[in-house]
């Protein structure tokens, strides 16, 4: 029996909308406000909200013509219930129940951060019995150990407080880059020496070993960042910008790469997927496989144009959940901005 589902994204500041067939990705349409942060340094989420209201429709049919899909075609709908900004995900959501009550069709609100793992397999097939999951986003750097991507997600550890992304912005604006700070970061990180200057690794040595093994934290290596800039600026002496892009570039990505594929072994798994928007980090994706060929394990990361938010992770898990009969979360969910990464789907 052919299953067809339409996802729908709203966690942030895209609007993406997929329809999966089958595990077969048919169209995948994203509409973003991105642009319009650049003078603000970061997000606005009440612009965000109504840029999601502007593109929903639009997005909705672009959607649906280019995978040659009618609204009655639809088997189930898949919407992002969190983590995200709540404005953002309530229009997502009651999209989603306004399609689902009009069609007669289950509604799964979904947790938008498994996703990210979940669109691997549009990309490179099914997944192994079991995998170690590396999600690094602009709000999350988390390690999940997968059994079964639609009912087995357990988080080893996570972000104790920025997350790797929310890192690379805050010191690209504190190296005069444009927003966001990570791209920018990348590249020009790829000019300078990232052995020129050692910053700290975070949560790395001693006790912290035991007490905080899947945990990260960035902060300190923030701070140590502006500190060193600020010393020099005092100084009057300029700046090696490229080589504390990629003395930084390189802490955040070491510590990333060396304690999910610890986890790998540790667990005695074959396989690490990555997935989230700073997966696209050139250096992460690079060192990621090195140390894993290194270590006989298999590295999963989709292409770039999957990293980010989109409507085809969301398709991508509802798919999923629907193919392992589990029940639809119903009319009645509320979003959640802090949704538990050990919950698959909203009840």
């Amino acid at each position: 029996m052919s299953i067809t589902i339409l996802g729908i994204e709203t966690s942030c500041d895209e609007t993406g909308i997929a329809v999966v067939r089958d595990g077969e990705l048919l169209a995948d349409v994203t509409a973003t406000s991105m642009d319009e942060y650049a003078r603000y340094g970061g997000i606005i989420p009440e612009i965000a909200s109504r840029a999601h209201l502007q593109t929903m429709v639009p997005t909705l049919d672009a959607a649906l013509e280019k995978a040659g899909v009618e609204l009655s075609e639809i088997d189930a709908i898949a919407v992002t219930a969190g983590p995200g900004l709540i404005g953002s995900l309530t229009v997502g959501v009651s999209a989603a129940k306004a399609l689902a009550l009009a069609l007669d069709k289950p509604l799964y609100g979904i947790n938008h951060i498994i996703g990210h793992l979940c669109v691997d397999e549009l990309v490179d097939g099914p997944f192994p019995e079991h995998f170690i999951g590396l999600v690094v986003s602009g709000g999350h750097s988390s390690i999940l150990r997968v059994g079964n991507i639609a009912t087995d997600v357990e988080e080893l550890g996570g972000t104790l407080d920025d997350a790797a992304g929310e890192a690379f912005d805050k010191v690209g604006r504190l190296l005069g880059l444009p927003y966001p700070g990570g791209p920018h970061i990348d590249r020009l990180s790829k000019e300078g020496d990232r052995d020129a200057i050692r910053f700290p690794r975070g949560l790395t040595a001693g006790k912290d070993k035991v007490r905080h093994q899947y945990d990260f934290s960035f902060s300190g290596l923030k701070t140590a960042v502006a500190r060193y800039v600020e010393g020099l600026e005092d100084r009057g002496e300029e700046v090696p910008t490229a080589d504390v892009a990629a003395g930084f570039s390189e802490a955040i990505n070491d510590v990333l790469t060396m304690k999910a594929l610890n986890a790998c072994e540790t667990f005695g798994y074959d396989t690490l997927v990555v997935g989230g928007g700073f997966s696209a980090n050139s250096r992460l994706r690079e060192l990621a496989a090195e140390r894993a060929a290194e270590r006989g394990i298999t590295v999963r990361i989709p292409p770039i144009r999957y990293c980010t938010d989109n409507g085809a992770m969301v398709a991508s898990l509802g798919y999923e959940l629907v193919r392992n009969g589990i029940e639809p979360s119903g009319l009645g969910i509320t979003v959640d901005t802090g949704m538990d990464l050990n919950k698959i789907v909203m009840r």
